[in-house]
């Protein structure tokens, strides 16, 4: 779909039934339910589909051990059924990965054996695998470089892992599945009104063009995560704060420093909550922080103490201590959790909230990529009341995202940077193999051929640099010293696709590079 005909969408539709602000998790879930409902649906999205926290997460699809400790039953099972249902949905992003807790003292096999138990209960009929115990040989033999000394055993269990902003390209191509228009580096300046003084639209900003326009709807969904607040004084100029953001921070590795396909949890850090040390994408991430941000930011960036802190506490479970020079790339995001006063971030519950407004304004706060569906199920149940429209049932439960391929199909990508495409690889490498050199390497450090950059821009709605680099590929997380040296590559790609000229180019290399400075450590 080009851009110019989804401008055009905008035009000619008269009248939308949901109009959602905000290109994350949240919101593309909201608009693929709206859509999958058969309601008239548009999201907007001010820079880049997960832009912000959607694509700087753990990479967890999992029930939250960590909430399990707090007590907080009722949304463990909550998200352990979500967990299952995204296995089942995306099985070309959602995949199954243990997870060891290592055992250094003999009553911690018992502790943590019985509360992993209970997580497997809670899963039920969707449970990915039966956590077990381990002693000191298989533990050593699941995580080979795993800090020995000291070491009792081990406790197994089963979370699903997934790419984050890839879960969200996908996402698009579902709403546009059903019949959706989803338009991306389009800002939201205001809201329109009727006669009543209710919300009956947006006024938003093509950032291409600097054009605006006009999308008058029935409900408004405001979806903007971290940037929510902005959004509802928009509608009340004095709107109380309803969103705290907290950064969390991840380092990314070479995965010589995790051998193996299992991933650590450290149940017990500095500041008290876990961190996880993963396999992804043929590298090892580790993190997570959990820090107070003062204000969102599209570009949150890790103090020296976050990332100090993330290398102690992995250098006690690892027997190699990474060092700052190992780091490929350190990312952060803000985590939009509902605002509580006096209340410790990594205390605060992932639990969502939707809160609707005196002139109609749907706001959905909170919550985790693991439940993005009940999320979104939700936000539209309220929406259809303040919209008055005519009322259908959720149709996401097992919807099968864009992409669907059978876990054990023999057409489904072995590559990781493939299988994310699941049904669409055989479209990617046709525009690898279509166009003059796509299917060599983008860089040798990175793992993506270069018509993967065509193709995000022909059927990923792509724009810049930063959206192939950042988003449709990993790049810019796997290596940014790598994704930094093939920009100017990106550019010209992306340039002699769109019908740009040098100058765009030029600038989009200066813009990606000053971005990608960021995700360095100097």
């Amino acid at each position: 779909m080009k851009r110019e005909q989804l401008i055009q969408q905008v035009s000619d539709q008269e009248v939308w039934d949901v109009v959602v602000i905000g290109g994350g998790a949240s919101g593309l879930g909201a608009a693929v339910d709206a859509a999958a409902r058969g309601y008239r649906t548009l999201l907007l999205e001010q820079v880049d589909f997960a832009k912000a926290t959607s694509s700087r997460s753990t990479k967890l699809v999992h029930g939250g051990v960590r909430y399990l400790q707090q007590g907080n039953i009722s949304l463990v099972r909550e998200a352990l059924h979500e967990r299952g249902l995204m296995y089942e949905n995306a099985p070309h992003l959602v995949t199954n990965l243990a997870f060891i807790v290592p055992r250094y003292k003999w009553w911690e096999g018992p502790f943590y054996g019985i509360g992993l138990k209970l997580y497997d209960l809670l899963a039920g009929k969707l449970n990915l695998a039966k956590s077990r115990q381990l002693n000191h040989a298989d533990t050593m033999a699941a995580i080979p470089n795993l800090e020995e000394e000291g070491l009792d055993g081990g406790t197994e269990y089963h979370d699903g892992q997934f790419d984050d902003s890839r879960m969200c390209a996908t996402l698009v191509r579902t709403a546009f599945d059903h019949d959706a228009t989803m338009l991306n580096h389009a800002t939201v300046i205001g809201l329109l009104r009727d006669e009543s003084e209710h919300i009956s639209g947006v006024r938003f900003r093509d950032e291409e063009t600097g054009d605006e326009h006009e999308a008058k709807a029935r409900v408004v969904i405001n979806a903007a995560g971290v940037f929510s607040n902005a959004i509802r004084r928009m509608d009340e100029a004095e709107a109380e704060s309803v969103v705290e953001p907290s950064r969390g921070v991840h380092l990314v590795l070479d995965a010589s420093f995790l051998m193996g396909d299992t991933a650590i949890m450290v149940p017990h850090t500095d500041d008290g909550r876990v961190l996880f040390v993963i396999p992804w994408h043929e590298r090892c991430l580790v993190g997570t922080t959990d820090e107070h941000a003062p204000e969102p930011i599209l570009e949150p960036r890790a103090t020296d103490e976050e990332v100090e802190f993330i290398l102690r506490n992995a250098a006690r479970y690892l027997d190699r201590d990474p060092q700052r020079s190992d780091v490929l790339s350190v990312f952060a995001g803000l985590r939009p959790l509902v605002k509580h006063e006096n209340t410790a971030t990594k205390k605060i519950s992932r639990e969502h909230e939707v809160l609707v407004s005196r002139g109609g304004l749907v706001t959905i706060i909170g919550g985790k990529w693991t439940t993005y569906r009940r999320m979104a199920a939700d936000t539209m149940d309220h929406a259809i009341d303040v919209g008055g429209l005519e009322r259908r049932d959720c149709a996401t439960e097992h919807l099968r995202l864009h992409g669907w391929l059978d876990r054990d199909d023999s057409a489904m990508p072995t590559e990781n940077w493939l299988r994310v495409y699941g049904a669409d690889a055989p479209e990617v490498m046709a525009v690898c193999e279509e166009i003059e050199r796509g299917t060599d390497p983008l860089h040798e450090r990175l793992p993506y051929p270069r018509g993967v950059v065509v193709h995000a821009v022909r059927h990923e709605l792509a724009r810049t640099v930063e959206d192939v680099l950042a988003r449709r590929t990993r790049a810019l997380l796997l290596d940014a010293a790598a994704a930094s040296e093939v920009a100017e590559d990106v550019a010209a790609l992306i340039a002699a696709e769109l019908g740009r000229d040098e100058a765009w180019a030029s600038d989009q290399v200066v813009r990606f590079r000053e971005l990608a400075a960021g995700y360095r450590l100097s």
